[in-house]
Formats: structure tokens, C-alpha cells, sequence
């Protein structure tokens, strides 16, 4: 069967653009639109106009859209997604790949103009805390029209395909979300705050409550270590859920606030005594990803998404939503090292081929020429 030569044309919508990086679709756009690029595929990525001060045509091959938004709290990613959406259905790409289920109604748009279609729907995020009233709704009702209008729904993992089946009756395909190993670090990079190896606990996420650090934070203050407690991690925005937490006063606690330089975040995962995880709603996290990744000892929350992550507890230990369980967890931290010494040696080995980007990429390009012939041919 001779092969076709036509270039598949690509473009991805609905994170922040390229080669931005802030959160873990802009992570994915880089991580799979540079190998998507490299196999040959024409990407194209639609990128928040304000966010760039300087706006180059194309990026390591990747060609650049630049849109504009509503600039509100609430319409900004909206908005975007929107225009964004209109630009590519007049365009003459083959395929549009949009993450993030808000975007989920703007595929009646794609259908009109019959543009083949895939969304990565992300976690539950109408469960989410941030999310109270209309917008848990909104939520709700968007994930829900991702399944009436996209051609393609894709899940990160097994236990977000089983809800998605369960609550709107749609199949999708599971593709997880890659990781980057890495055995080496510079210690001397812990000399900024004064951390010495294995002497610290460490959380990293965004201060919102559904990552919990409230709860890790009390049961760590109620527990006797002598080690300290590491949180890195903000909110981008005033917020009294985040000043609370940085006002809970013990002096095993420190807050690093965002950091930046992925060579000093590889270093505190690399020497943490163990990482607290407490992801609440959401499929496969990066952050447990880097944990595994990094070789660190995890202490996680006990939650479906959690279970297969760590492959029920192969790779990690787990604690129950309250502060007694955490204390407790830690106690028995502190007395058994050379168990903490055993998870950090397997963590790795968590990751399986399907978090490995190559692989990733495969599966996506698989997905991308399915529907791209489904249309065509």
C-alpha cells in the first residue's frame, strides 16, 4: 500500500501557547508538539497574545498563532479557546487538538465546519473546590458537551475513562502523560534554603485546597520530626485559602513560594526525605509524575487516580483525608528509613512505558491519523 505523502497538519488550542511553561498542559504542548514536529507533522499552536511580549512566527519548527482574549479572570482561557477555534476551523489544518474540557461547548463550532477533532479532557474539575456554584456547573456541562461534539475523546487514565463511561456514556481513549527522568542533581542548590539531604518532607502544587496541603501541613505540625516541612508552590492571585496556610506558624515549616529553575525543583525532589502528594481530583498528576521520576519516597493521598499511579501501593504509601492519618504515616516514616530507602530505589520503575513522551507522542499520532482518514477517506 503506497504511503501518503501529504504532511499531517495539526493544531493545538486551549493552553497558555508555546514554548510558555507554566502548568501541565503547557507541558504538554512543548513535550508533544517538539516530537510531533520531528516526525514530520505540520504543528501549528495557538498561543495567549498578552502573554508574549515578543511574537516569533514559528519556534523550533512549531508554528506560532497569536490570539487574543477577554482579558477577565473568568473569560480569559475562554475566549482565547474561542477565537482560537473560529481561526482553525477557517484554516487548512487536518486535525484540532484542544485540552481542557471548559472548551468542551466549542466543539459545535468544529462540527459545523466538519474539522476532525480530539480533546484531553483533564480531571474532575467541576469537583473541584475553586470551582463553587455556576462554575462547578459550567464544568459539568462542558465535559459533558466535549462528549456530544468532539470526535475524539482522550482521558490520561483508566480510572478517568471509567467515570467518563459511567457519567456520560462515552468511550475515550486513555493516553497518559509523559514523564522525564533524571538520576542527577546539584545539591549545592539546597544551600539556598539551608536544606540538607533527606532533612525535609516536600509538597509541590499550587496552594488550592483539592491538593490538601492544609491537611498535610496540620498532621505534619501534630507529628514529632525533628526533619522540616517543604512546600513549594503558590497561587498566582491574593487568596485567603493560601495567606492561611503561609500564617500557620512552626518553624519546621517553609515556604519557597514558585520555583522557577527546574534544576533547583529536580533538586529538592532528588534529596527530600519523602513526597507528600495530596492530589485530590485529577488523573495522572505531573507532579507525582516528577516524584516517580526523581526516585523520591511518596506518601500519598488515598484516591483512585492515586492507587494507579503507584500501582496500589507498590510505589508509594498512603494516607486518609485527616490529619491523624498523616501524623501517623510520618510516625512510621521516621521509623523505618531503609523502607523509604526501597521506594526510592523502585520509583522508577513506576514508570512504565505508558508515561514515556515517545510513546505518548505515538499514541497521539495514532489518534490524529485515525480521525484525519476518518474524515478524508
Amino acid at each position: 500500500m503506497a504511503k501518503e505523502n501529504k504532511t499531517l497538519k495539526v493544531c493545538i488550542l486551549g493552553a497558555k501557547g508555546y514554548p510558555y511553561v507554566y502548568g501541565g498542559y503547557d507541558t504538554m504542548v512543548k513535550e508533544l508538539g517538539e516530537r510531533l514536529q520531528k516526525r514530520g507533522v505540520d504543528v501549528r499552536v495557538y498561543c495567549h497574545r498578552s502573554l508574549f511580549k515578543e511574537k516569533p512566527a514559528e519556534v523550533n519548527g512549531i508554528k506560532l498563532i497569536y490570539m487574543p482574549a477577554v482579558e477577565t479572570k473568568s473569560l480569559t482561557q475562554l475566549t482565547h479557546s474561542f477565537f482560537s477555534m473560529i481561526h482553525a476551523c477557517f484554516s487548512d489544518v487536518d486535525v484540532i487538538f484542544v485540552v481542557n474540557s471548559a472548551n468542551g461547548p466549542f466543539g459545535l463550532i468544529s462540527r459545523i465546519f466538519r474539522k476532525p477533532t480530539a480533546i484531553n479532557v483533564d480531571g474532575l474539575e467541576w469537583l473541584r473546590p475553586k470551582w463553587k456554584g455556576f462554575g462547578s456547573k459550567y464544568f459539568f456541562w462542558a465535559s459533558k458537551m466535549a462528549t456530544r461534539f468532539y470526535d475524539q475523546i482522550i482521558n490520561d487514565s483508566d480510572e478517568m475513562r471509567r467515570i467518563y463511561l459511567e457519567l456520560f456514556k462515552t468511550e475515550s481513549e486513555v493516553i497518559a502523560y509523559g514523564a522525564n527522568p533524571s538520576v542527577n542533581s546539584d545539591p549545592a542548590k539546597l544551600l539556598k534554603w539551608n536544606l540538607k539531604k533527606e532533612g525535609y518532607y516536600l509538597i509541590v502544587g499550587r496552594l488550592v485546597p483539592d491538593n490538601n496541603a492544609d491537611l498535610i501541613i496540620s498532621g505534619f505540625v501534630q507529628s514529632d520530626s525533628k526533619r522540616k516541612l517543604v512546600i513549594v508552590g503558590d497561587v498566582p492571585y491574593q487568596d485567603a485559602y493560601a495567606e492561611g496556610l503561609k500564617s500557620m506558624q512552626d518553624e519546621r515549616l517553609l515556604f519557597t513560594g514558585y520555583v522557577t529553575d527546574p534544576e533547583e525543583l529536580k533538586a529538592l525532589y532528588h534529596n527530600c526525605y519523602a513526597y507528600f502528594h495530596g492530589h485530590e481530583y485529577g488523573g495522572t498528576n505531573p507532579a507525582m509524575l516528577k516524584a516517580l521520576g526523581y526516585g523520591c519516597a511518596i506518601l500519598a493521598l488515598d484516591t483512585a487516580f492515586n492507587q494507579e499511579m503507584l500501582q496500589n501501593g507498590k510505589h508509594g504509601w498512603y494516607f486518609s483525608k485527616s490529619p491523624e492519618s498523616v501524623s501517623a504515616l510520618i510516625s512510621k516514616a521516621e521509623k523505618s528509613p531503609d523502607d523509604l530507602d526501597r521506594l526510592r530505589i523502585t520509583a522508577r520503575e513506576g514508570l512504565t512505558q505508558k508515561y514515556n513522551w515517545d510513546h505518548v507522542t505515538d499514541q497521539y499520532l495514532e489518534v490524529f491519523e485515525k480521525l484525519k482518514r476518518g474524515r478524508k477517506g
